[in-house]
């Protein structure tokens, strides 16, 4: 994603209706993304946690809009300070922003920069909450989520996209958040689980969806909202590179989950709708750092690395203890930073930039920047992800009492239930009887079990 460059006044660039329009779009796609995952995760878990699993991604949308509007736009994407944090006042509050201030050096107002930008720091935490499936308190989600965008994501927001952020002047290539999204929430996600413990029942119980459609609506909804987050990421389209952008989404999407159904066909015998939604979820991870830089054929490549080496990143949790519910480490840590790296050997140096891959000519020098991108925000996000986890953890608390996870998170943490089961079956109902031919005795009612 390009931050704001400096323009000579004569070649200044005026408001663009179009990209304008375009980039409102996208911001509606991508803020789709969240409920969308909402239900890939939702329908992944057992019923009786199905509403937790719903609330833990809706309620980012609420708390980030509000920090994002007070204070997170302006450390995320104000004047840099050291290439480590941004700041501006006319940012606080949005207060200072002219209706039709434009987003420096691009088409777009900074009003319709920054809600795009607000969609992509909703969506990152609530991918961290698939790995806490079943046995997180609501509230103390609430709170690590204000504490992690505040002290994680906003900066390193700014170190990949900000001007003057330290990844970025370094040269690592992050078109849509390889790094600042997907490695972020995924190293997170491990952090936490490192801390918090494994669900009861863990490796003992089979734990399996309980909706493989609401699974695969979800997946889909995710599919099609990616289009925003990823060819939106180029803020406008007066150069080709959104589109080559979407067409790569695509394709390494397509890539990925044919991969994965062959490593699940070849390794338990079976395609399976979930590893399709997987598949499918592991190549839009993988593709988003490495759209911009890769051709078509490459972003076959990048899918298809990405499908096999995330498919065989799930079980990992199974050999080496840690609980990750649903998957985000293996998928998102995993997928990202495959994505990422790949960039070092695919990058053509023919749309995004002129940097080239090692297969292109260009030597290790930009597979070089990309690992330091990739281990800088792992490291970053995992250490701090951990002490924000055990600080609450040591407070407040973390977990649900162990009877509460075991009868069900929902219940207990939302006073609710996914589904009402007390019609079907067992009810009954009245019907009629006529009188027997030939007598004028009055109809009976007679109950009949429904």
């Amino acid at each position: 994603m390009p931050p704001g460059i400096t323009t000579l006044a004569a070649d200044a660039p005026t408001l663009s209706a179009a990209n304008t329009g375009f980039m409102l779009i996208c911001s509606a796609l991508v803020m789709l993304m969240t409920p969308a995952l909402a239900f890939f995760y939702g329908g992944m878990v057992r019923v009786k946690s199905t509403l937790n699993m719903l609330m833990m991604s809706f309620i980012s949308l609420g708390i980030v809009t509000i920090l994002w509007v007070l204070y997170g736009f302006s450390l995320a994407f104000g004047t840099d300070a050291g290439s480590i944090i941004g700041w501006s006042q006319d940012f606080v509050g949005l207060s200072g922003i002219g209706v039709t201030e434009l987003w420096d050096g691009y088409t777009i107002p900074v009003y319709v920069f920054a809600v795009f930008q607000l969609m992509f720091a909703v969506l990152t935490p609530a991918l961290i909450s698939g790995a806490l499936a079943d046995r997180v308190k609501f509230t103390s989600w609430a709170l690590f989520i204000t504490l992690w965008v505040t002290v994680v994501y906003f900066p390193v927001a700014h170190w990949v996209w900000g001007a003057g952020g330290w990844l970025f002047e370094l040269g690592v290539i992050d078109f849509a958040g390889g790094t600042a999204v997907h490695i972020n929430a995924g190293a997170a996600a491990l952090g936490v689980i490192l801390v918090i413990g494994k669900r009861v029942g863990f490796k003992k119980d089979p734990m399996r969806p309980h909706s493989l459609p609401l699974v695969m609506l979800g997946a889909g909804l995710l599919w099609f909202g990616w289009f925003g987050f990823n060819a939106g990421s180029w803020l406008g389209n007066d150069d080709g590179v959104g589109a080559v952008m979407f067409v790569n989404t695509q394709v390494a999407t397509a890539a990925a989950m044919l991969a994965w159904l062959g490593y699940e066909k070849l390794r338990h015998g079976s395609f399976t709708t979930l590893g399709a939604a997987s598949g499918a979820v592991a190549g839009l991870v993988a593709i988003t750092p490495a759209g911009g830089a890769v051709s078509p054929l490459g972003a076959i490549a990048v899918g298809a690395i990405a499908g096999v080496l995330c498919a065989m990143a799930v079980g990992l949790k199974y050999k080496f203890g840690y609980d990750d519910s649903l998957d985000v480490v293996g998928v998102h840590l995993v997928g990202g930073v495959a994505g990422s790296l790949l960039i070092g050997f695919f990058a053509t140096g023919g749309v995004q930039s002129d940097a080239k891959g090692l297969f292109y000519g260009g030597g290790f020098d930009q597979l070089g920047k990309q690992a330091v991108g990739v281990f800088a925000v792992l490291a970053y996000s995992l250490v701090v992800s951990a002490i924000l986890a055990f600080l609450l953890d040591k407070t407040i608390g973390m977990r649900v009492e162990e009877d509460d996870e075991v009868s069900g998170i929902d219940q207990v943490e939302h006073a609710e239930t996914a589904y009402d089961f007390s019609g079907a079956g067992g009810g009954s109902s009245s019907r009629s009887t006529p009188p027997a031919p030939g007598t004028t005795a009055a109809p009976t009612n007679k109950k009949v079990d429904a």
